[in-house]
């Protein structure tokens, strides 16, 4: 794809004020990274599906590996990913950990990209 195959301004006018706004709104890099790296966790079928299946209950391991059909061991390589991203918390029941969703935003996102996909 060339510059010629999108559409661009065919003549240049710089617009400072809006330039200034850009500036002084955007987040710093750190936050830009750090939003960057959570919305890569999104991008794993995987863990969406174990998202959704925390949005209708808590569960230790066993049960969402036998939820969704997989195995234990990918379902915990998954759950790591999700707590290091905090979308995810677990406390322990006697033997068993036990996983849910770290709190509301989780919810709002992803209700927020489907919808988007819906449109």
């Amino acid at each position: 794809m060339s510059i010629n195959d999108v559409e661009h301004c065919e003549v240049v006018h710089k617009h400072s004020e809006v330039v200034l706004k850009v500036h002084r709104e955007m987040p710093d890099e750190d936050k830009l990274y750090d939003l960057a790296e959570l919305f890569k966790v999104f991008g794993d079928s995987t863990r969406i599906r174990i998202l959704f299946a925390l949005f209708e209950q808590e569960m230790c391991v066993c049960d969402i590996a036998d939820s969704l059909d997989m195995t234990q061991s990918a379902i915990s390589h998954q759950l790591k990913i999700l707590k290091q991203s905090k979308l995810v918390g677990n406390r322990r029941e006697g033997k068993q950990i036990i996983y849910f969703l770290a709190d509301e935003h989780v919810r709002t996102i992803i209700d927020q990209g489907i919808n988007h996909i819906e449109e």
